[in-house]
């Protein structure tokens, strides 16, 4: 196992969670090991199997959860499709795949998931790479069946970027455009809750579904190289929409409300907060307050969180969005780093209904400074505060009302 499997593994465990590079990272990261140390292995497998401990709380304030924020109602969008194409996908796989894939509704495996790249992460279901080819399509065709084409092509182009970090390190088997595993949790309904997952190496989504309501939260999209320029997939580029919309908000701002918005100008190579394994994070609104931005600001932020929310179906993204609306009085925009048109930063919107962060970092694939944040390096994730991520608020609703005995 090489160097940049280890330090894939080193970021994703978070060391350092005040965004510090600790000594002992370091030196691990000058080290030409190629094999994990057992001691890094074993703090893994404790952080997870602490971390599930724990009962889920969902992301919340220091004030605690905010309560009746995500009703059970009829949205008017049919998730049929999405039904059909995972009972598509469930019949064509074998006994024993199906034991790897298929898990009880509340499983645990719901929450069993982490950016970190393989070989240091056992994940659970079945891979691309284990699918013949008739699999593969089912596999995509659910994925094709619940995101929007965006949606779609930007998995795939994220998928692209193991393959591009497999070429520049030596064809290092752990780096593959083909490890990323599918389970399903429940069984397709059109009344009963259910969902699926992809989990892999910067890219996890997590799909909730009960009746015609979808969540599509944790769900964490990242790339390195963002723009491959050697290779296969030479000319693979992501998130620079995201990247450059984001710039241009946090530039539209008055010095003032840039002041206001600014959490630091200093930018680490890691600002990220709410990544694997931090399911109960308390996080408190930091910022400039939405409330606080003209019409024009606010339609800008509106098409900020866009770009993140259309990565679901389009009708579903428009129930979403509305949502993001109706709370946008409380709604925060937070930022890191400088606001030169180079310039590498964070930046996070924040409300009772969605966090999305947004965060440059340093090379971990790539050779370079891994303390100084870079473009080429980008992880980014999305989650429904106040107890709602994977579907479960309304998990909890749907038990009470018609399985409590």
């Amino acid at each position: 196992m090489k160097k940049t499997i280890l330090l894939i593994f080193i970021a994703a465990l978070g060391f350092s969670c005040n965004g510090k590079i600790t000594e002992e990272e370091t030196n691990l990261s000058a080290s030409t090991t190629r094999e994990v140390p057992p001691e890094y292995q074993r703090a893994f497998d404790k952080r997870e199997v602490e971390f599930l401990k724990a009962d889920f709380l969902g992301l919340t304030t220091s004030n605690g959860k905010e309560e009746g924020l995500f009703p059970i109602q009829s949205t008017g969008v049919s998730t049929q499709p999405i039904k059909l194409a995972c009972e598509a996908f469930l019949n064509e796989l074998t006994e024993e795949q199906l034991t790897k894939a298929h898990y009880d509704l509340e499983n645990e495996e719901w929450r069993r998931w982490c950016n970190v790249g393989n070989g240091a992460y056992t994940r659970q279901g079945v891979s691309i790479k284990e699918m013949n080819q008739k699999q593969r399509k089912l596999a995509f065709d659910l994925m094709d069946k619940s995101l929007s084409t965006k949606g779609l092509q930007l998995s795939k182009d994220i998928m692209k970027t193991d393959q591009t970090l497999h070429e520049l390190n030596d064809n290092d088997p752990f780096l593959d455009e083909e490890l990323y595993y599918f389970t399903i949790m429940g069984t397709p309904s059109m009344t009963e809750p259910w969902g699926w997952q992809i989990d892999g190496h910067h890219l996890v989504i997590n799909y909730f579904i009960l009746g015609d309501q979808v969540v599509m939260t944790p769900t964490f999209m990242g790339a390195e190289p963002v723009i491959a320029t050697t290779g296969k997939y030479k000319g693979n580029t992501l998130f620079q929409d995201e990247q450059n919309i984001g710039l241009k908000l946090m530039q539209s701002l008055t010095a003032e409300q840039q002041k206001q918005a600014t959490l630091s100008e200093i930018k680490e190579h890691r600002d990220i907060q709410a990544e694997a394994f931090k399911d109960n994070l308390v996080i408190d609104y930091q910022g400039l307050p939405i409330s606080e931005m003209t019409e024009q600001q606010q339609e800008k932020l509106l098409h900020l969180a866009a770009r993140y929310i259309n990565n679901m179906k389009d009708e579903h993204a428009k129930v979403k969005m509305e949502e993001i609306k109706k709370h946008l009085d409380k709604t925060y925009f937070a930022w890191v780093g400088a606001t030169d048109e180079e310039a590498v930063f964070y930046y996070r919107i924040h409300s009772p209904v969605i966090l999305i962060e947004f965060d440059h970092q340093g090379p971990i694939g790539l050779k370079g400074d891994r303390k100084q944040a870079i473009r080429n390096h980008i992880h980014t994730i999305v989650r429904t505060p106040n107890g709602n991520d994977y579907g479960k608020d309304l998990l909890r609703q749907h038990l009470e009302a018609h399985h409590s005995h």
